[in-house]
């Protein structure tokens, strides 16, 4: 099980990390192991570690306990050789994913983690007809912006004042139902 490149437009082709699943070993053609799975109550103390680590105002323990409690929330790990290289936290609510949470161990960051949790996490929704899919991101956060953007995602608008910081949003979306994304 898989998915197929995804075309944006004639010059950009997306091509998907998880080709072929082996147990829940990704083949990636490095020599890197990844390995990806749902988080359990025992993941957060490692968890909240990249979680302090990644964001000013860290989500607690009792919000991260909250969403392992919810049913139409997931929380994705990724494994590093057995080391835990960051998570992804989503709703699916009413046919639309709304990611509200990633974060990257710093000792792993411009090494694909994000990428490799967005892009399981999309492949995952298409494979269960999820029609949309969407985020808000910090205006400042420009390597965020920019790895949403090359998944295909585009800009809607932008909510000013929504961080408790006082920094905008930038509200990104994703249509999982287009041509443009079929996988």
């Amino acid at each position: 099980m898989g998915c197929e490149p995804i075309i944006l437009n004639e010059l950009h082709t997306v091509y998907v990390y998880f080709k072929q699943f082996v147990g829940n070993i990704i083949a990636t053609g490095e020599k890197t192991a990844w390995s990806l799975r749902p988080c359990v109550a025992t993941d957060l103390v490692q968890v909240l570690k990249i979680e302090e680590l990644a964001y000013p105002r860290p989500w607690t323990q009792k919000q991260f306990l909250q969403e392992l409690q919810s049913t139409y929330s997931r929380l994705d790990l990724l494994f590093a050789d057995g080391q835990l290289s960051g998570y992804l936290c989503y709703w699916i609510v009413a046919g639309e994913m709304h990611i509200v949470n990633i974060a990257t161990q710093p000792a792993f960051r411009r090494r694909g983690v994000a990428h490799r949790l967005l892009d399981h996490a999309l492949c995952l929704a298409k494979q269960n007809n999820v029609e949309s899919a969407c985020l808000e991101v910090r205006t400042g956060n420009l390597g965020a912006i920019a790895l949403y953007r090359s998944f295909g995602f585009v800009d809607d608008c932008v909510r000013p004042k929504f961080y408790s910081d006082g920094e905008a949003a930038l509200l990104m979306s994703y249509p999982l139902d287009s041509p443009s994304s079929e996988a």
